[in-house]
């Protein structure tokens, strides 16, 4: 009974364990249904966030387009292509392109020419610009460049199809962005009333304290810069060169002064006569795609400036408008010019005093005075400059080819110029080296001088009107280090005496022969060549 008793009760706790478990098994079946239809109720919401926040998210980037994750590939980024340079070119000493591991920063994008502006494109016409080359725009552009300057990357419209009328005007620094674009697509002009320039001003349009600030586009700088030249022809200082191209009558002509002609305003327009573009203390600009013209004084002008570069540029101006240099480099440093041409009334680029590390290469020069460093040391100044490339540059009907002008009585020195494949047509003076440079007034013997060492000139090609060769250095400290590499030039027959190649006090080496023999060079160093001293170097 007992027994009996005993596997009773144990089936009993067995079917009473069934029910049991089947119970717990329904309950946790529930329980998982709920915890499912909960998870899938909050993915429903965050789905409906999410979808809401992607809209915001295109919206605020102007576009509808989804989002894409960013890229896993770890190669490096494509590096901007360097200008093209002749094949037998090196590099030049700026700007160098950056290496695979270095970071870049993309360049400002371009203006597209069309459609609406952007949030960060600034066009003069909707600052109340008229753009009809007679309203005094001055303003609008004020106004337009003080919105961009607050942004970084911004542009600055002057849109094509219009000519606007701009006063003196600057737009400067040192508290604006960097990497400005001002996208010249229309044309300014320059007031031609005397009343607009007061007594005179040293710049038109000019850009100070920047950084990264580019000019670029198809449009035009006009001057207008007739109305000064007539005026104050005679009032400039000539070009010393002319004294070296004599007509056949061994006289220079004397013409009359013609009358002035009269500004729109009437009245005389000031003796101080402006560049028509001028960059001050900014680092990283550049000028490309436009062209200036007619500017009343030097067209383009850089003062202080590190890290220039110019290119694709058109500068022009009459071949007789007095002192309206190309392209006028200051106390400047790392300049990169090419693939651009200059035709003006003085020398296509000039290189001044503080510059360094010059690179000038795919250059057409004409009229004009050719290229030139200095003229240097006036007033008993010091002049340094040092590290000078021109190369592949053609040069056609120019009073000078490539030039270098010093003041006796200054000091400093010139060091490391390399003047290279140059190509000259009907040009005066093709090979210049001047160490008495004087402008009309009268100027004193001293013995003091700008050193001059380590000037090559190599594959100076070409025709010739008046001299091949002229050296004209110091007394007291001759040129030294000259050397000639591959040197040709043909005479033709014009108006003036043909003279054979001049050389005085100025030592150095003929690597090849050259066309025509330029015999007075002397070869090797001068025997009483005193050691520069601290007064000389730089």
């Amino acid at each position: 009974m007992s027994g009996l008793s005993f596997r009773g009760f144990t089936y009993m706790l067995l079917i009473a364990f069934l029910i049991w478990s089947f119970n717990f098994e329904a309950c946790i079946a529930r329980r998982g249904k709920h915890w499912r239809q909960s998870r899938d109720v909050s993915a429903s919401v965050y789905k409906k966030k999410g979808k809401n926040y992607g809209n915001a998210h295109n919206k605020y980037h102007g576009g509808g387009s989804k989002s894409k994750p960013p890229s896993s590939h770890k190669g490096t980024p494509t590096l901007p292509k360097p200008p093209p340079q002749h094949k037998n070119t090196p590099s030049p000493p700026y700007p160098t392109p950056p290496s695979d591991d270095t970071p870049t920063t993309p360049p400002p994008k371009a203006y597209n020419g069309g459609g609406h502006s952007s949030a960060t494109t600034f066009n003069v016409l909707d600052f109340g610009a008229k753009g009809d080359g007679k309203s005094d725009d001055t303003k609008a552009f004020q106004e337009a460049w003080a919105e961009a300057c607050k942004i970084e990357s911004s542009t600055m419209l002057v849109p094509a199809d219009y000519a606007f009328f701009v006063g003196p005007i600057s737009f400067s620094g040192p508290y604006c962005k960097p990497s400005i674009v001002f996208q010249l697509d229309g044309t300014i002009v320059a007031p031609t009333s005397p009343k607009a320039w007061g007594k005179g001003l040293l710049q038109w349009l000019e850009f100070s304290k920047l950084v990264g600030i580019t000019i670029q586009g198809n449009g035009i700088i006009d001057g207008r810069g007739s109305v000064w030249w007539q005026d104050n022809q005679y009032d400039d200082p000539i070009d010393d060169e002319e004294k070296l191209i004599v007509p056949l009558n061994h006289t220079v002509g004397s013409p009359s002064p013609p009358l002035p002609i009269q500004s729109e305003m009437g009245g005389k327009m000031p003796s101080v006569k402006p560049t028509a573009l001028r960059f001050y203390g900014s680092f990283n600009p550049t000028v490309t795609g436009i062209t200036i013209q007619n500017s009343p004084q030097c067209h383009l002008k850089f003062d202080n400036c590190n890290g220039v570069m110019v290119h694709d540029v058109t500068i022009s101006s009459p071949g007789d408008s007095p002192n309206t240099d190309g392209i006028h480099l200051q106390n400047s440093k790392d300049v990169l010019i090419y693939s651009s041409s200059m035709a003006c009334g003085d020398d296509c680029i000039s290189i001044q005093t503080g510059c360094s590390n010059i690179y000038v290469h795919n250059v057409n020069c004409g009229p004009g005075h050719g290229i030139s460093i200095g003229s240097l040391g006036k007033d008993n100044t010091r002049a340094c400059v040092s590290n000078i490339t021109v190369r592949d540059v053609n040069m056609h009907n120019t009073m000078n080819g490539v030039r270098i002008k010093t003041w006796q009585g200054g000091s400093g020195s010139v060091q490391g110029v390399l003047f290279s494949n140059i190509q000259v047509s009907e040009v005066e003076l093709p090979i210049v080296i001047d160490q008495f440079y004087c402008d009309k007034r009268t100027c004193k013997n001293q013995t003091s001088a700008v050193s001059l060492a380590g000037i090559n000139y190599e594959r100076i090609r070409g025709t010739y009107t008046v001299k091949p060769v002229h050296f004209a250095c110091s007394d007291n400290l001759p040129c030294v280090d000259v050397s000639l590499t591959s040197v040709e030039l043909k005479p033709i027959q014009e108006q003036y005496h043909l003279y054979n190649p001049f050389c005085w006090q100025t030592y150095g080496e003929l690597k090849t022969p050259t066309v025509p023999p330029i015999d007075c060079l002397q070869i090797g160093k001068p025997t009483n060549n005193r050691i520069q001293t601290d007064h000389d170097l730089c």
